[in-house]
């Protein structure tokens, strides 16, 4: 495929317009603006930074890079083996239910837009419970199909995580778009550094260690006035 091909698929799927329902989620971080832990753009840059070093970057984004070159090669059984790494790795409900609707979805849109086997195959997988479909594999697997590079993928991925927790603080606290903006540029470097990781990751090399967002992923269902799933 052209580079242009590819490069505009990784835009279409990167698009916060991309209906994957992203926007119903907060990942943890409405349960920290209500403990008053995130009260402005610092707070949130911590928040975000804090998420995908210790949990989009070593095991989302490396999942996705993984699934780009299983995707490559047509190996659906690895896809599936990896995916049941990802479910095993989600302890915390909310946040696997969110990764399982947005994998789910996204693999829905993915298959119907066009008449990829691989895709295809894959959503058979999930519709007959032999594959939960994990967001992360999903778009890896997709993103891979249409020529985009392991590392492009995974800094898709970190973004596309960065933007959404972006959008979710402009709603929970006091946060213009510019400001908003200003915390998405401030991620650059460190996506940049975690998708080169992610790159060289095999299946065993994924892990994620960020106990405080679990337990406040944890205390979520909890709380009196939620705005969002997760």
């Amino acid at each position: 495929m052209s580079p242009d091909h590819a490069f505009l698929t990784l835009l279409q799927f990167a698009d916060g317009l991309f209906p994957a329902g992203g926007f119903a989620h907060s990942l943890g971080l409405e349960t920290y603006v209500q403990d008053g832990r995130v009260r402005d753009r610092e707070g949130l840059e911590a928040f975000i930074a804090a998420h995908l070093e210790g949990s989009a970057g070593p095991a989302d984004a490396a999942a996705a890079a993984v699934a780009v070159r299983l995707a490559f090669y047509g190996d659906a059984a690895g896809w599936i083996a990896l995916d049941e790494r990802l479910d095993a790795m989600k302890s915390v409900p909310e946040l696997r239910t969110a990764s399982r609707q947005m994998g789910r979805q996204t693999l829905r849109i993915a298959a119907a837009l066009g008449d990829d086997p691989f895709l295809a195959q894959l959503r058979r997988a999930v519709d007959e419970e032999l594959a939960v479909g994990h967001h992360a594999a999903v778009v890896g697997a997709a993103l891979g199909r249409g020529g985009v590079e392991p590392e492009r993928a995974a800094a898709a991925y970190l973004y596309s995580t960065a933007a959404l927790l972006v959008g979710a603080g402009l709603r929970l606290i006091s946060l213009g778009q510019l400001e908003g903006q200003r915390v998405l540029a401030a991620t650059r470097p460190r996506i940049q550094r975690l998708a080169a990781a992610a790159a060289r990751a095999t299946v065993d090399d994924l892990w994620s260690f960020n106990p405080a967002l679990e337990i406040a992923s944890l205390r979520h269902s909890t709380l009196e006035t939620r705005l969002f799933k997760s």
